[in-house]
């Protein structure tokens, strides 16, 4: 998992997105916020589903690996927050690479102390007044807006928020990012030096084929001329 936050160190989420679509994966993201901006990780998802309780995050810290993510499901709840400085501090004690929340999390001045990444929908003083029903698949799955994760899903999480990708395509989905990347970075080169964009891309090109053709998409344009950036 160190080689996964490596290779993920000079990439963003929204490289990983556009490298999903480019391998036709569902593009599995939402967002949720650094607790310290600029903070950035990746690692295998290790699920846990909040039931008003800590002990939930502890057994799930139990069984994970060195460079894990945990993933925390408390379906987006606002009524109170589910992790704190804790948990935080226990998870990166056991080696974990960040904490995911679908939620709310708490001790912020704390957290940041820490140094662990953490991402979540915001912070709130309260923690869970009373213990709810732990669902069956309580450390087996989380529910992350629309996309339910697991053990064989990679998350990647950045200032822009997180995006989920099958383990068993990561190496593929890097790949591709990592050629968006050099793509659009020389494209930003050629920019600066005073090629514009619209000249890189021959949109003045696409306009004229778009006015004899109404039905051309900006899409269709770049595929035919090769370009990085999606309409």
């Amino acid at each position: 998992m160190d080689l996964l936050r490596q290779r993920f160190e000079t990439l963003t989420t929204a490289h990983i997105a556009d490298a999903c679509v480019r391998a036709q994966l569902p593009v599995r993201c939402q967002g949720v916020h650094p607790v310290v901006a600029g903070d950035k990780t990746a690692g295998r998802v290790l699920p846990a589903r909040h039931a008003g309780s800590v002990d939930i995050f502890l057994e799930a810290i139990e069984g994970a690996a060195a460079g894990d993510v945990l993933v925390v499901d408390n379906g987006a709840r606002r009524d109170h927050a589910c992790v704190g400085d804790l948990i935080v501090q226990e998870a990166q004690t056991a080696g974990l690479a960040g904490v995911v929340i679908w939620g709310l999390h708490r001790d912020t001045d704390d957290v940041r102390a820490i140094g662990l990444p953490v991402y979540s929908l915001g912070a709130l003083p309260t923690g869970p007044l009373q213990p709810e029903e732990r669902a069956a698949e309580a450390l087996t799955s989380a529910r992350v807006g629309e996309w339910v994760v697991d053990s064989s899903d990679a998350v990647f999480a950045d200032d822009d928020g997180v995006i989920f990708v099958p383990m068993a395509h990561v190496e593929d989905v890097l790949a591709l990012a990592e050629g968006i990347r050099d793509k659009e970075r020389r494209q930003a080169d050629l920019v600066r030096e005073g090629q514009t964009l619209r000249d890189q891309l021959g949109f003045a090109d696409f306009l004229a084929r778009r006015a004899a053709d109404p039905a051309l998409t900006f899409r269709e344009h770049l595929r035919r001329v090769g370009g990085a950036v999606e309409e």
